[in-house]
């Protein structure tokens, strides 16, 4: 288990950008089609933007039609962490950073073999360390 990364609120703020902000500490979502992830086709390895936690690798990133970047399955077992999210009269899983509890975006089971999952994740809570 990662050792919690804890910040106030101004900390966060000093350090991302106003859209990293909404999103991965207010629990926003980016438009579809406009995150600069969701038809990137670089290999590499998805991190949190918010405290680096490796998160997602691209060889489970698949085109969804969506328009926000999706993968099959988390990094590792630990990398993320799912809530319920009623928001807007819908009950959906909310996706989190397992490390600094960054609202990453949600999963959903609509996605392709081998699990059936669709982590639908915002590019504004990702930066992705490409492979050399």
């Amino acid at each position: 288990m990662p050792e919690k990364i804890r910040k106030s609120d101004a900390e966060w703020k000093r350090e991302l950008t106003p859209e990293q902000y909404e999103i991965t500490r207010r629990g926003g979502t980016e438009r579809a089609f406009t995150g600069c992830y969701w038809n990137e086709h670089a290999e590499g390895t998805y991190r949190c933007v918010c405290c680096g936690q490796e998160l997602f690798r691209s060889g489970d990133k698949f085109e969804s039609g969506s328009g926000w970047p999706s993968f099959v399955r988390p990094a590792d077992e630990g990398a993320v962490d799912e809530k319920v999210d009623r928001a807007w009269f819908v009950r959906r899983t909310e996706v989190l950073c397992s490390r600094c509890d960054a609202h990453l975006g949600h999963v959903f089971e609509d996605g392709p073999a081998p699990t059936g999952l669709r982590y639908c994740i915002n590019s504004a809570a990702l930066k992705l360390d490409p492979e050399s």
